[in-house]
């Protein structure tokens, strides 16, 4: 593998940061995970943005421009000859003194990682995994703003701890009013489906629920898209600040991220769900906004080439 740092590319063993760097020191830093499917990173400018936004609300100067960035990330999926890729950017506010001031660190870090994409078992889509809701409860929104995809995860940790300790896959948390909040790496859905369904309501009847982003939640780029699909969809949709009774009462729960997509859940503590019509359809329609989403970059690519001869 081949480690993109501060402008090269160098081999796995020679990846090195120094231990002065304050991301090392302190989680002083932001970053970006992405998916690339057949050699094309999907939705990278809305990756490249939001990098720039938590960078923007942490005084963090990448000294990067956004094409840059894009040049890089795929100069380093090339070079490690990889076609459906996880990619990791990095931005740490870099090495200098010991000590919390930002002015102390002089350069930022620069790192992306890119790395043969590991498929999900299909058990886990199939049957969907486990969850629960943990006593850590996330961060306040008035301590830590959400909108910052940060290095410092300690209270994902303990939440994913807390998950492993009863095997569990993932760990959802409740914010500190004991509204349900999201995962240690996702966001959560669940379908509740009211007595007598309206006939004009698409998806079986079932409201699409996830929590609004005042409850302190990450907006997640999948998380957008899904809520996206399901109204062009027919299926209705509720953002907004719900108890963990809410979702034990859901028919279908599932959770989003770049690199899952839409995973279903099959439990959540010791209430248990099957797979269900939404959870199916809004999988089936990601998937089909992927493969637009590649054919339309990949026609833009053409023109573009055409263009330049």
């Amino acid at each position: 593998m081949h480690v993109y740092i501060n402008g090269s590319l160098v081999s796995e063993s020679e990846a090195k940061v120094s231990v002065f760097d304050h991301g090392f020191l302190y989680g002083d830093g932001v970053f970006e995970t992405m998916r690339a499917y057949n050699g094309t990173v999907f939705m990278l400018e809305e990756h490249i943005q939001r990098l720039f936004r938590s960078a923007l609300l942490t005084g963090l100067d990448i000294k990067r421009d956004k094409d840059s960035i894009r040049s890089a990330v795929y100069e380093t999926i090339a070079k490690n000859s990889l076609k459906d890729a996880y990619i990791r950017v990095t931005v740490s506010r870099g090495s200098g003194p010991v000590g919390l001031d930002p002015e102390l660190c002089k350069e930022p870090t620069f790192i992306i990682i890119a790395e043969e994409f590991r498929e999900y078992p299909k058990l886990y889509y199939d049957n969907g995994i486990k969850t629960i809701i943990t006593e850590t409860k996330r961060n306040i929104k008035e301590a830590i703003n959400p909108q910052i995809k940060s290095l410092n995860f300690l209270n994902n940790i303990l939440a994913k701890i807390e998950a492993k300790g009863k095997n569990a896959y993932e760990a959802l948390m409740l914010n500190s009013q004991g509204h349900l909040a999201e995962g240690t790496i996702c966001n959560v859905f669940f379908v509740i489906t009211p007595p007598i369904p309206p006939l004009s309501r698409g998806g079986g009847g079932g409201v699409l629920c996830t929590p609004s982003l005042d409850c302190g939640i990450l907006d997640g780029i999948t998380r957008n898209i899904v809520l996206e699909l399901a109204q062009k969809n027919g299926i209705e949709t509720k953002e907004d600040r719900f108890k963990k009774e809410d979702i034990y009462r859901a028919s279908e729960v599932f959770i989003t991220n770049t690199t899952m997509e839409i995973m279903p859940v099959c439990k959540v503590d010791s209430v248990s769900y099957k797979v269900g019509t939404i959870t199916k359809q809004l999988h089936e329609v990601y998937k089909e906004n992927v493969r637009a989403y590649l054919a339309k970059s990949t026609k833009t690519k053409k023109e573009g080439l055409a263009k330049i001869s």
